[in-house]
Order: C-alpha cells, then sequence, then structure tokens
C-alpha cells in the first residue's frame, strides 16, 4: 500500500539580501533638470597675477599688467539613462499562492532587487571613469593598504578639496584589509544618523563606507571622494500598479526611471580611484 503524504507551503517568500543604496553620501542633486533634458554650467578662467608697475615705465599701458580675457566655456551634462520595466500578476496566480504576488509586495522587490543596484552600478563606474586621480593598479595588502589609502588623501589635500565630508568607499575584500592592517584604527564613535546612511566608521576623517563587490566596477579597491564631484540627477521615478487593466486578469506593474551621473570637469580631482592589480586582487 502507498501512502501519498502531504505536500505544504507556507505564506512565506525566500527574500533574496539586497543592501541598501549608499550612493547618495558620494554624490549631489545641485541641479535641476525639471522641465529640461540637458543642463549646461559655465566654467570661467580667471587672471594670472603681475608685478604692479609703480613707475608706469612697463611696456604695458596699464600699470596693472596685460589685460587678458576671461574664457567662458560649458559643461554640458545630457540625460542618457531612461530604462524602464513592466510584468504582469495574473489574479489566480496570486489567489493560489496564498497572496504572495500581491503588486504592491513584487514591485518593492523589483525596486530592491533590480533597479537600485543598477543606479548605483552606473554611478560608481562614472565616478570610477572620471575620476581625476587614477595611478596604477597596486596588489592591495594589509601592510600596504593604509599607504595607499594616505596617497589618496594626500592627493585630495593638493587638489584643495574640502576635508569634511569625504567619503572612503571599499568592497569587503578591501575593508577586510583595513581590519588586519596594523596601522588602521577606524573610529567607530559615530551618529546613529550616519550609520542609518551606511557608514561603518571613519579614517582620517573620512567616512569609511562599505558597498557589495558586485555593484561596482572590476578590480575596484577603494575610492575616496567628495561629494560635491559628482551629480546623480534622478529626474523621473514613475512606477505604477494597474488593476485588471484591458487584456489582463489581475494586474499590470510599470516603472519608468530617468536617471545618470555626471563628474563635473573642475571637481574631478576631489575623486581619487585606486584599482586593484588585475588578477592579482588583495590579499
Amino acid at each position: 500500500m502507498s501512502i501519498e503524504l502531504v505536500t505544504k507551503f507556507q505564506p512565506y517568500v525566500d527574500e533574496l539580501f539586497k543592501n541598501e543604496s549608499k550612493r547618495d553620501l558620494l554624490t549631489n542633486q545641485d541641479f535641476d533638470w525639471t522641465g529640461a533634458h540637458t543642463v549646461k554650467i559655465y566654467k570661467i578662467s580667471t587672471s594670472q597675477m603681475n608685478d604692479y608697475d609703480r613707475s608706469g615705465q612697463g611696456e604695458n599701458w596699464s600699470r596693472y599688467g596685460a589685460i587678458e580675457a576671461l574664457s567662458a566655456t560649458t559643461q554640458e551634462m545630457t540625460l542618457k539613462r531612461d530604462r524602464s520595466f513592466t510584468f504582469a500578476i495574473d489574479k489566480l496566480d496570486d489567489d493560489e499562492t496564498a497572496r504572495q504576488l500581491q503588486a504592491a509586495a513584487a514591485l518593492a522587490r523589483q525596486l530592491r532587487e533590480v533597479v537600485v543596484p543598477e543606479i548605483d552600478s552606473h554611478t560608481y563606474a562614472a565616478m570610477t571613469t572620471s575620476a581625476g586621480h587614477k595611478p596604477a593598479a597596486v596588489a592591495l595588502t594589509s601592510d600596504n593598504i593604509y599607504g595607499e589609502i594616505l596617497k589618496a588623501s594626500e592627493a585630495l589635500d593638493d587638489a584643495e578639496t574640502p576635508e569634511t565630508n569625504r567619503v572612503l568607499l571599499v568592497p569587503p575584500a578591501t575593508y577586510a584589509l583595513m581590519k588586519k592592517s596594523r596601522d588602521i584604527a577606524l573610529e567607530s564613535d559615530i551618529g546613529q544618523e550616519q550609520r542609518l546612511r551606511g557608514v561603518i566608521g571613519i579614517l582620517d576623517g573620512a567616512s569609511v563606507v562599505k558597498v557589495p563587490a558586485v555593484r561596482l566596477p572590476a578590480e575596484f579597491g577603494f575610492m575616496l571622494a567628495h561629494p560635491s564631484a559628482t551629480v546623480c540627477p534622478l529626474k523621473l521615478e514613475d512606477y505604477n500598479i494597474h488593476d485588471n487593466p484591458p487584456g489582463i486578469s489581475g494586474s499590470l506593474v510599470e516603472g519608468r526611471v530617468c536617471y545618470d551621473t555626471f563628474v563635473l570637469d573642475n571637481k574631478k580631482t576631489a575623486i581619487y580611484y585606486q584599482a586593484v592589480a588585475s588578477g592579482g586582487g588583495n590579499s
């Protein structure tokens, strides 16, 4: 005699773990794209200093020196990322999965697992590509990691980048090296607001932020940046749930997001990107 055993499904969805976005710590939204798809900003030159000709006997008629004309060029920022998604949830499928396919929950899952990681990856790739400081790739170790970070800090200091609000972005592998380094002592006395935003410590005044390697370019070692250098506009975030639209018995979910990332020409020296040697990784 055979016995059919009962199969029981629990009203529970095994959700994927997904990190919250931390890109707001490294970027800004200083410009308004409302009513426009392109924003242009000016870059104005300056005049050199001269020795004042007190006697008036110099070669220039002006005692202040040769008169220069200031240049006014522009940087054009055109949004190129206009992305979308759509999916349908049949009314019976929702009912017969113990209501685990509810449209609102599915939309939240789409944003958490697909939309946010895509925007993050695009932002970090744009920053590393346009960074003003990109030294040769090195093999990072627990012995040299602090020295390499100090080089980044020195480069930003020499570029006269503001010392406040700097962010050190690291993948888990680099963070592990930092924890093993005898020279690094992270300040853990940080506010609750910073912790909620993703800051895990302070190193030489910079907020340390850890991001999964899957959201970063290949061979990413670390990046030290000031948020004033990178503009990350989100011009449109439009998400809709349609109940029983024509042709579908159930819900139709649609989403559209228009975004991009731009590094300002005159502020790119506020970004220092260190890659790891190809194939070598961190050790």
